[in-house]
């Protein structure tokens, strides 16, 4: 099944018509945008030439058969696919280095194989999805705002091989993504990473009776709990928190040893701090959970 990026939304809501549906244990592609709605093909294609109405467009929503309210969503990215260029900007007022730029500069980067060609430098491919989410019961979202339901957590864990879960609060859970980067470090400090389209292929399960602190990402060999919220330090205490719960729901461990093995073994690392809310991550090696 393909969902195509003519289908786009700007907010996660629940109000949103499914533009497609499938069964739990389907695999799925999505075709992306970049998060300009493939607005910036060229160096000339400056910020202030942006319809910012049109910013990080996430293609779907997607309707899982049999997800009901209370379920989790298991997002298992099984590829993703670039196309052959992508664009990062800087703008005064934007990103972390905010009020020092004093011009627009926008850049292209040249993608072959698993390298990028930019600023004279030939840089790794790191793949990642940047906004993926299901749809809140409550209020809509923005595209652009990462929370509970997913969203913008702009998470580079969140790549091929890793398996995302997801909360399920309306009747199909209602999945979109989109927003994907060729290469971005954790905090994406200006605001962007190798901005680029393509396509993602996902493998979707609804999962039944099972409790996890959401969004949850698992890779072969670490889990991390992800959390957003107006500044670091809240979004740090969510997620190392929902960390600790998690141990002591899976583990004999009380919230006390839970804290001590995190503060020795576990490390605490940023996603993106430039957003309006941040998103961090607290990761753990699988072999403490046995």
């Amino acid at each position: 099944m393909r969902v195509s990026k003519q289908h786009v939304v700007y907010q996660m809501h629940r109000d949103h018509p499914a533009v497609a549906s499938c069964r739990s244990g389907d695999t799925v592609i999505f075709e992306t945008c970049d998060c300009f709605h493939d607005s910036v093909r060229s160096s000339t294609d400056l910020v202030s030439g942006v319809d910012f109405s049109r910013i990080n467009p996430a293609t779907g929503p997607l309707f899982v058969e049999g997800a009901e309210v209370g379920d989790l969503l298991k997002v298992d990215i099984l590829s993703i696919r670039l196309e052959s260029q992508g664009a990062i900007v800087s703008a005064p007022g934007l990103g972390r280095l905010a009020d020092l730029i004093g011009k627009e500069l926008t850049v292209i980067g040249e993608v072959s194989g698993d390298s990028i060609r930019i600023l004279g430098r030939e840089i790794p491919v790191r793949k990642m999805v940047g906004v993926i989410g299901t749809a809140p019961a409550g209020e809509a979202v923005p595209t652009g705002s990462p929370h509970d339901h997913g969203g913008n957590l702009d998470c580079t864990e969140i790549r091929e091989g890793a398996s995302l879960y997801l909360p399920v609060e309306v009747e199909g859970a209602l999945l979109a993504m989109g927003d994907l980067h060729a290469s971005m470090g954790d905090g994406e400090i200006m605001g962007a990473g190798l901005e680029i389209a393509g396509e993602v292929e996902v493998r979707v399960e609804v999962i039944k009776n099972r409790k996890l602190p959401t969004p949850f990402i698992e890779t072969p060999d670490r889990v991390m709990t992800l959390a957003s919220g107006k500044n670091m330090e809240e979004a740090a205490d969510r997620a190392v928190r929902n960390m600790a719960e998690y141990l002591m729901q899976t583990t004999e461990l009380s919230l006390e040893e839970a804290g001590m093995l995190l503060s020795m073994a576990g490390d605490l690392r940023v996603c993106q701090i430039v957003n309006p809310n941040m998103t961090m991550r607290m990761e753990l090696d699988k072999r403490y959970l046995a």
